[in-house]
């Protein structure tokens, strides 16, 4: 796969995703993904993008700031 700006090649990798729901932040540390080498695009599955999306409503409201770990999740 290569990087829709930049034209390199995506690697496998890991990444950190941030998400502001309304007074809540919640950030989701060890998130696979295909990352570019050059410029740092990051591009999810659908798969993890639904896992995120799940992650999120879930912790959502449990307090103003939730770290979760992906995989434990």
């Amino acid at each position: 796969m290569t990087c829709f700006y930049c034209k390199a090649e995506m690697e496998s990798g890991f990444t950190t995703h941030f998400a502001e729901i309304g007074n809540c932040v919640v950030i989701i540390k060890n998130v696979p993904c295909k990352k570019c080498p050059q410029c740092g695009e990051v591009v999810y599955t659908g798969d993890v993008v639904q896992r995120i999306e799940e992650i999120i409503e879930r912790y959502k409201d449990a307090a103003e700031v939730a770290i979760v770990n992906y995989k434990a999740a």
